[in-house]
C-alpha cells in the first residue's frame, strides 16, 4: 500500500464538525500509529533535502506536528505562525478575511532573515487563506517562500488559487 492510500485509510472524518455540513478531515488518528508518522516524516525529508530549504515555517498548531520534526531533520530554523497574542516577543502581524469574518496571524520579528528560502508547511489546505496569509507575512519581513506542503487538500475549495501567486510549489501528500 502507497503511503497515501495509508494516509487516506488513517484519516478520520467527522461530520458536522466544527458546524453542520462540514465533513472534518481528523489528522490526529495519523499520530496514534509512530510507524506512519515516521513514513510520513521520512517522506517530507526526502521531498525537500535537496531544495536548498533554509527554514521552514509551521502555521499554528497542527503545522507544527510534522513541521518543526522536519526542520530538524533537515537542519534548518523552524518558524512559529501563530494567533494573534499568543507569541511573548517582538512580533509582526498580518491581518486577513476568512470567509467567515478576520484573523491575525504573528511571527517574532527576528524569525526570518532577507532574502531567506522558506517551506510553508500546515496539516491541510482548505481555502488557501492561512497559508496565502503566512505567505503575505513572510514576504512582508524579507523572506522568500520557495514552497508550501500540506498533508492534506481539499481540492474542491481551490486553495492552491490563492498560493500561487506567492509560489506554484505546492505539494500535498493526500487530496480529497
Amino acid at each position: 500500500m502507497t503511503l497515501e492510500q495509508r494516509l487516506i485509510s488513517t484519516i478520520r472524518d467527522v461530520p458536522n464538525f466544527p458546524k453542520e455540513g462540514i465533513i472534518f478531515k481528523d489528522i490526529s488518528t495519523i499520530m496514534l500509529d509512530p510507524i506512519l508518522s515516521n513514513d510520513v516524516l521520512n517522506h517530507l525529508v526526502d521531498l525537500y533535502k535537496d531544495k536548498n530549504i533554509e527554514a521552514i515555517a509551521g502555521i499554528e498548531s497542527r503545522g507544527f506536528l510534522f513541521g518543526y520534526p522536519l526542520a530538524i531533520r533537515l537542519g534548518v530554523p523552524f518558524i512559529l505562525i501563530r494567533k494573534e497574542g499568543k507569541l511573548p516577543y517582538k512580533k509582526v502581524s498580518y491581518a486577513y478575511e476568512l470567509e467567515y469574518g478576520r484573523a491575525t496571524i504573528e511571527m517574532h520579528t527576528d524569525a526570518i532573515s532577507e532574502g531567506q528560502r522558506i517551506l510553508i508547511h500546515d496539516d491541510l489546505l482548505a481555502t488557501g487563506g492561512s497559508a496565502g496569509a503566512c505567505a503575505a507575512l513572510i514576504e512582508k519581513c524579507g523572506g522568500k517562500v520557495v514552497g508550501f506542503n500540506f498533508l492534506v487538500s481539499l481540492d474542491f475549495l481551490n486553495g492552491e488559487d490563492k498560493l500561487k501567486p506567492y509560489c506554484d510549489n505546492i505539494i500535498n501528500l493526500v487530496r480529497f
